[in-house]
């Protein structure tokens, strides 16, 4: 039985200052797999990317290259995500194949990280909308599980 090697995720930055002071952007072409393997070199980017440009207004993923994503790099996109949203800069998932467009649907994610991320304060927008039972009213909602805390 033979095995193929694993696809590595290969990152390519752009970086680019608004003459007019208005703010920077950044590209950054993915071309590989964001899996197990790849997903912390791809945040570890980012991170360096959002340190390094204190006045970021847009980060680009530009996804047309990428090819499977599995749980941990949908994990890894959701915490850039969120790390951006922090940050104030907008979040762009560019080009994205049909494949990453079907996973993020599937799992509810594709408004979440592609919706503006400097405009929205939690992941339902501007506010995150209080929960309410099926009377829509305000509910308390306690965690519950198999360690017995509340």
């Amino acid at each position: 039985m033979t095995t193929t090697p694993p696809a590595h995720l290969r990152l390519s930055t752009d970086d680019t200052e608004d003459a007019d002071d208005a703010g920077d952007t950044v590209r950054i072409e993915l071309q590989g797999d964001l899996d197990h393997d790849t997903a912390d070199g791809l945040l570890a980017a980012v991170t360096t990317v959002l340190g390094d440009h204190p006045r970021l207004d847009d980060l680009h993923l530009h996804c047309a290259g990428l090819g499977t994503v599995d749980s941990l790099g949908l994990s890894v996109l959701l915490m850039i995500r969120r790390r951006t949203g922090h940050a104030g800069v907008r979040l762009h998932l560019d080009d994205r194949p049909a494949a990453l467009d079907r996973l993020l649907a599937l799992t509810g994610t594709l408004d979440h990280l592609t919706t503006s991320s400097a405009t929205a304060a939690g992941p339902f927008g501007a506010e995150d909308p209080p929960r309410t039972g099926g009377n829509g009213k305000a509910m308390t909602v306690r965690p519950t599980g198999p360690d017995g805390t509340t």
